[in-house]
């Protein structure tokens, strides 16, 4: 009975007010999977009456050199640059063509045919759906063995309380150096971390998320999507006949938003999302793995196990990438670090780090008796995804069917043409940009598709106006992060929501989204003020990179 009482308040504060709306609101929405099947019919209604009123746009667009126009596909921010399959992942030359985009309509003949013919390979060539089975493998096995819950045993153990929020964000916004794994592996670990401190697991869960997603497009180290967007703006340049720029060119500023926005989303955490959650109970029918405890001698000797078979991993990674000549790095180049075998494996290496520790961590500990347990590890992981792929198979077909259409492109065009005829300062156009971007990304999440489109435009207008292009870069890195958590184009939201179904077993998209609000809004306005208070001071943005034009 007390423990009754003890939820009530909590969970009457948790039901009201503005989130509490957003998440029943959002939870009594049609099922994920109805929801895209609606959105479906929607945008080929939508396609066929703009398309019989002669819709189109005509802008300059940045196209890899060996390529035509691409066909984008609007996947969440993430290191992929979010092309059709087929295409190399990260195309080092880029070149800007003019090019007359109008809209398709689906009930056409050719749409009618894109529809009935594309349907499998629409799915087969969602990279996501690979990326997801490919992670959990490993994830999986580790988790199965105990050596996760070592592992998170280890790190809340080390770590001061009110230092593992903190942690946990800064890992998630420098996970993105490693593709997607920061999704499918540190997201589910934070949640796991919180809950065995005793603290509610959907913080944990929040936290990540707010790292990994919503901090995306910064980091401490450079990815390869620095490289992409830095190419981008340098082909932009030239239509001004500007300097071309560095890959560096926003590293300070990178730095100090991972750190700085690490610390906001640790108090946003902190201070009203996890008060509003509450205290967590867990539910009697959720076994969380902590409670299959391992005793101390076992879970010594697996962590030795586990040790060596991680430095066997990485000692046959660094064979393969350090030597002169090794098969990881660029076969012309020779470097290890940028569009480079190495970070493309980067995900590869990942899962099998988890999937080989894991299981020297299963035999040390005796938790794991043969080959057996290890298909039954990783079988036991891939059932558990069944209704995330369900989704995922609608949510590709609404990305295919929308993108064929050109609608994100004609939308992002024609605001970008609003925008640059608006004939105001260069602190209000940085604003409107910014504003512009975070609308945009509702819709079209890949960082790569929308800076394509608003670069060309953009950076020598900029120019004209006295402000470098590495400014404008550094206010694009701003708008496209904080909504990438809110967005239902965001591919792993049904991953987000299955992890969250752990631990509340009602919890839905509504939940997610009530949980991401008071980020993305925080994150935005402090990282609005920080980078136009960083222009107005003059501070460089990089080395040798000041904001306005000298």
């Amino acid at each position: 009975m007390s423990a009754e009482a003890e939820e009530t308040p909590a969970a009457e504060e948790k039901a009201s007010g503005l989130l509490g709306a957003v998440e029943r609101i959002g939870n009594k929405v049609p099922h994920p999977v109805l929801m895209f099947a609606y959105l479906i019919v929607f945008v080929i209604v939508l396609s066929w009456g703009l398309s019989l009123a002669g819709v189109s746009i005509t802008e300059q667009i940045a196209v890899p050199v060996d390529q035509a126009a691409p066909d984008y596909d609007y996947y969440e921010d993430t290191t992929q640059p979010g092309l059709t399959p087929g295409t190399p992942p990260y195309d080092e030359d880029w070149t800007i063509i003019e090019e007359t985009i109008p809209i398709k309509s689906l009930l056409s003949g050719e749409g009618i045919r894109f529809i009935f013919s594309s349907f499998v390979s629409n799915f087969a060539g969602f990279g996501v759906v690979a990326v997801t089975f490919i992670a959990m493998m490993g994830a999986g096995v580790a988790e199965e063995s105990g050596l996760l819950g070592s592992l998170i045993r280890k790190l809340v153990g080390s770590a001061p309380k009110w230092a593992l929020t903190f942690i946990l964000i800064l890992v998630g916004v420098i996970s993105s150096v490693a593709s997607d794994a920061g999704y499918l592996i540190l997201i589910p670990l934070a949640a796991a971390a919180f809950a065995s401190v005793g603290r509610h697991p959907l913080a944990g869960l929040a936290s990540g998320f707010a790292g990994v997603a919503a901090i995306f497009m910064v980091n401490i180290s450079l990815t390869p999507t620095d490289a992409m967007i830095t190419e981008i703006a340098n082909e932009s340049l030239a239509l001004a006949d500007g300097e071309p720029i560095t890959i560096v060119a926003n590293y300070y500023f990178m730095v100090v938003s991972s750190i700085v926005m690490a610390l906001v989303a640790a108090v946003v955490t902190e201070k009203i999302v996890e008060p509003r959650l509450g205290p967590w109970v867990p539910d009697g029918a959720v076994a969380h793995a902590e409670e299959a405890t391992t005793d101390e001698a076992a879970d010594r000797r697996g962590s030795r196990f586990a040790l060596i078979g991680f430095l066997i991993v990485l000692v046959i990674v660094a064979l393969a990438t350090f030597l002169p000549g090794a098969p990881l790095r660029d076969p012309e180049t020779g470097d290890i670090i940028g569009n480079t075998p190495f970070m493309d494996s980067l995900l590869f290496i990942i899962m099998l780090a988890f999937l080989v520790s894991g299981v020297c961590y299963g035999v040390g500990a005796r938790t794991m008796k043969g080959s057996g347990d290890v298909i039954a590890a990783i079988t036991k992981t891939f059932a558990g995804l069944g209704g995330m792929v369900l989704m995922l198979l609608m949510i590709a077909q609404f990305i295919a069917y929308f993108n064929w259409t050109n609608l994100p492109r004609v939308i992002a065009g024609s605001l970008a043409e609003l925008l640059e005829q608006a004939d105001i300062g260069a602190i209000p156009l940085l604003i409107g940009f910014i504003v512009v971007i975070v609308v945009l990304d509702f819709i079209m999440p890949g960082a790569l598709p929308k800076w394509a489109i608003f670069a060309p435009i953009f950076v020598p207008l900029f120019m004209r106006l006295g402000v470098a292009p590495q400014t404008l870069l550094a206010a694009y890195r701003v708008a496209d992060s904080p909504v990438n958590a809110l967005t239902p184009l965001m591919v792993y939201l049904p991953f987000i929501v299955t992890v969250a179904q752990r631990y509340v077993k009602k919890a839905g998209i509504g939940t997610v989204v009530a949980l991401m609000l008071p980020y993305s809004g925080i994150l935005l306005v402090v990282w609005v003020v920080m980078f136009i208070a960083w222009f107005a001071l003059g501070i460089p943005l990089g080395p040798g990179y000041p904001p306005s034009v000298p």
